[in-house]
């Protein structure tokens, strides 16, 4: 990724003299190495994108925005944000991590487990709908559903439970997402755990009883 502790203290820095939204990405692709998407915002229930008909207003890539990929600089995320001033962060997943959504309660209960545990974790995102996203390793969405069986739980959708995976993207802090609110870090990024996010079977059995038991 190319990135270095001098890096790391020049984009800590830049945050005096540019926009948090460029700083953030900027750190997203310097830092942990993950490609960034322009996002669409929403404003009293119509999305930026501009289609009257949009079935995710606020939730979604920009279709005419192409993504910055890892390894962009300060300067060159400047650039291309300047092109699409107030987009959202938008994370495309399956590419450098895959994630698994619980309901927030839940996944705060989890993580107070997960770390009393000593288990590995990567970041963790809470949204203003009320859900949590668990940041781990590719391929854990195709994965999920034999995984949990595995650990005798047959019915995933019981669990309040999903992956997502490739195709899929999450609103990354500090943007709004949807009109309701920002997104915000439960457990933020750190050198270990952005670049090397855990496996999922690692947090599975945890996140599945937290879920089954906040459900019932």
């Amino acid at each position: 990724m190319g990135f270095t502790i001098g890096g790391i203290r020049e984009l800590r820095s830049g945050r005096r003299g540019r926009s948090s939204d460029c700083t953030a990405v900027a750190e997203f692709t310097g830092l942990w190495g993950w490609d960034v998407a322009p996002g669409a915002r929403a404003a009293s229930g119509a999305c930026s994108c501009g289609r009257t008909t949009c079935d995710a207003p606020g939730a979604h890539p920009l279709h005419f925005a192409p993504p910055v990929p890892a390894g962009a600089t300060l300067d060159q995320v400047s650039e291309a944000w300047a092109e699409h001033p107030g987009a959202s962060i938008m994370l495309p997943v399956g590419r450098s991590f895959d994630v698994i959504e619980v309901a927030e309660s839940a996944g705060r209960h989890a993580l107070v487990r997960l770390e009393r545990m000593g288990l590995p974790l990567g970041p963790v995102i809470a949204t203003p709908e009320g859900r949590a996203h668990f940041l781990v390793a590719p391929g854990a969405a195709a994965e999920l559903p034999e995984l949990l069986y595995r650990m005798g739980w047959d019915d995933p959708s019981a669990l309040d439970l999903r992956g997502l995976g490739p195709g899929a993207h999450i609103t990354a802090p500090p943007s709004d997402r949807g009109g309701l609110g920002p997104v915000r870090w439960l457990r933020s990024p750190a050198l270990d755990s952005a670049t090397r996010p855990p496996a999922a079977r690692l947090l599975l059995g945890t996140l599945a009883y937290v879920a089954h038991r906040s459900r019932a």
